[in-house]
């Protein structure tokens, strides 16, 4: 049986989880499970104050990765600028592809689902799915610019905004 390689997290290191955004090592620790020493991530996700144990050796393998590089950052603000991309599909189908974009931890991709829900003010009403699929995927982004950035969650919210609002109607 091959060992797959231990992913080079470390504590106090930011990372990205794919169900749950930016989250931070706080240590590594030996559990014995079912009679076998398992080596665990221990990261907390502040904003939810949950704490997630990671077998170190899955980490990878489940999509956990380092903070996107700043370029990526300055990319995925760059597609904020775009024009919304909605496809004609049915609702549901379109709120599932939101939904695995989101997850997926993909930072390009969640900020195609910024893009695609923004509304400005004067924009017709979204539904309330809409709403929660808009501030989860704006919630991920806004997290990882902070990190990223090393600003707080307001000045990232700031610059996430201004981009927003700048984009052409």
């Amino acid at each position: 049986m091959t060992k797959s390689k231990k992913p080079d997290f470390r504590p106090n290191e930011f990372v990205v989880y794919p169900a749950h955004g930016v989250g931070k090592i706080m240590s590594i620790e030996e559990q014995e499970i079912a009679g076998f020493k398992l080596e665990l991530f221990v990261i907390t996700f502040e904003k939810d104050k949950m704490t997630l144990r990671v077998p170190t050796h899955k980490a990878t393998e489940i999509g956990m990765r380092a903070l996107s590089a700043p370029d990526v950052v300055t990319k995925a603000l760059d597609t904020l600028k775009g024009k919304a991309k909605v496809k004609r599909a049915m609702w549901s189908r379109r709120a599932q592809e939101y939904e695995q974009k989101i997850n997926s931890g993909d930072l390009m991709a969640i900020a195609e689902v910024v893009r695609d829900l923004h509304r400005n003010d004067d924009q017709r009403e979204q539904s309330y799915s809409e709403r929660q699929l808009y501030e989860a995927a704006l919630e991920r982004l806004t997290r990882e610019v902070a990190a990223v950035s090393g600003v707080d969650a307001g000045a990232a919210a700031k610059k996430v905004d201004d981009v927003l609002l700048g984009r052409a109607a």
